[in-house]
């Protein structure tokens, strides 16, 4: 099988899942490839994700592996034989890989929840706020990169569109609803397309308000994506380097907590929207 240059998250956490497998099971890569007559070197690549692997080699594995949860080994096997080259696949080579992982994570998500404190999520924003979000960076990027940027973003709004939309929940504190990332027009726009959203039957958005108190949870911003199983599930943190993709069983299951606060001590539904109504009459 042609070894890949570059694979991306997903490759790489179906790797990292076999690799975390063999080890529950106390084996050395070498002797699984003895067992199953390969060389090293191929259990090597499969597990840094530099080579794919089929669902018959898959099941094969886990076999050895004396692995019994088979929930578990269908959504890896589903994993392994997914050639999907989704619209984010136009932007190979434009834009920084983790723009283009993050587009097929989110597309592949059962859910998505969302916790935010400066900005509005992503996939909630307007054209205009993006392209505002995206010019102040430092250094400056040239017209045409920030214009495929905002391209980007638009179109990872696929999600929450179509016939079979993501679940979503966004849960936002009220700074990032006061800020004005744009002009005061932009800003009333986005503002008016949040409470749009919101109506959806699928897309929940909960507001967290200044006037809470003892809240601390400031650092808990988050993209929680759900797998096909809980096991599966992916926290994506934006950290100065890029995009961050958390996937062990023990920060997934802190995140999960501190989601689980977050969204608790957020107003309703409703009395978010009551807010966001306020906040747009006040532009």
């Amino acid at each position: 099988m042609t070894t890949r240059r570059e694979p991306t998250a997903r490759q790489v956490r179906l790797a990292v899942e076999l690799r975390r497998l063999r080890e529950a099971a106390g084996l050395s890569a070498r002797r699984v490839a003895e067992q199953l007559g390969v060389s090293p070197v191929q259990i090597s690549h499969i597990e840094s994700g530099l080579s794919g692997v089929s669902e018959g080699r898959l099941r094969r594995l886990a076999t050895c592996y004396s692995c019994s949860d088979e929930e578990l080994i269908t959504a890896l096997a589903g994993m392994a034989v997914d050639r999907t080259r989704g619209w984010w696949e136009e932007y190979r080579g434009l834009l920084p890989a983790s723009f283009l992982d993050l587009a097929e994570l989110e597309h592949h998500a059962k859910f998505l929840r969302e916790v935010q404190f400066l900005y509005v999520p992503g996939p909630l924003q307007t054209e205009d706020y993006a392209r505002a979000v995206f010019s102040y960076r430092v250094p400056e990027l040239p017209h045409s990169d920030v214009e495929l940027r905002v391209r980007h973003r638009m179109q990872r709004k696929a999600i929450l569109e179509g016939p079979a939309p993501t679940p979503y929940e966004a849960v936002i504190h009220e700074a990032a609803l006061r800020i004005m990332v744009a002009d005061r027009a932009a800003s009333r726009a986005q503002l008016a397309s949040l409470l749009e959203l919101g109506e959806s039957d699928h897309i929940t958005v909960r507001v967290i308000p200044f006037d809470l108190e003892g809240f601390a949870g400031a650092a808990s911003a988050m993209t929680y994506a759900g797998g096909p199983v809980p096991r599966l599930d992916t926290v994506v943190r934006d950290a100065p380097h890029g995009a961050v993709f958390v996937d062990s069983e023990v920060q997934l299951d802190a995140f999960r907590t501190l989601f689980r606060k977050v969204e608790a001590v957020s107003l309703t539904p409703e009395r978010s929207r009551d807010l966001i109504h306020r906040l747009a009459k006040e532009l």
